[in-house]
């Protein structure tokens, strides 16, 4: 089984529905035997993920710099929890020791993440599915955007394929399965041949 990223909101302001999308995606991950890598946190979405992968049996670790530990929102319920010096280095520690990533709602942070990890491949730096999970059209105008900087020219066309989006949690632990399970010598965002490039979102 592989060890999936989550990147997600730590915010604690957040609509319960985000929360409940939140372990949803953790509760899922740890029924098919995936374990959990998330940003370390205890709040928000980020604690409702490794809570729900818990409760379903999974096995959590969680990345996070010490300023963050410092501030007191670490999760200390993780099976293993790694402290890294700062938030650069947790960053390349969560891709290092991730073989694929989902991206939820979430802010600045979140979008930081995503495009860390994404441009990364891009560069053929790592070959790791990368999911955005996409409900109730909540990147639909993220991917108008992308979509354009292609027409533009700031973006090549291989670039937007390895951004697999989803509509469910179901269907984005799918997608990620599916890619894992393709030709190693397969860019990571087209290996199973059945997801959907962000550009067609």
């Amino acid at each position: 089984m592989a060890n999936i990223c989550v990147f997600c909101a730590s915010s604690t302001t957040l609509e319960q529905r985000w929360l409940d999308l939140a372990t949803e995606t953790g509760r899922i991950l740890a029924e098919r035997g995936h374990t959990l890598v998330s940003g370390g946190g205890s709040v928000g979405m980020m604690g409702a993920v490794g809570d729900g992968a818990r409760a379903a049996g999974g096995h959590t670790l969680g990345i996070i710099a010490q300023c963050l530990v410092d501030l007191e929102v670490a999760d200390h319920d993780s099976d293993e929890l790694q402290v890294t010096g700062d938030m650069g280095t947790r960053k390349t520690v969560m891709i290092d020791r991730s073989d694929a990533f989902i991206t939820l709602p979430g802010g600045l942070g979140t979008l930081d993440e995503l495009f860390e990890v994404w441009t990364t491949a891009t560069l053929d730096v790592h070959r790791k599915p990368i999911v955005l999970l996409d409900p109730d059209g909540f990147y639909d105008g993220l991917t108008r955007w992308l979509g354009a900087l292609v027409d533009q020219k700031f973006v090549r066309p291989a670039a937007m394929e390895l951004l697999l989006v989803a509509r469910t949690v179901p269907e984005a632990v799918d997608l990620i399965e599916n890619a894992l399970a393709g030709p190693r010598d397969a860019p990571s965002g087209t290996a199973s041949g059945t997801a959907s490039p962000a550009e067609g979102a």
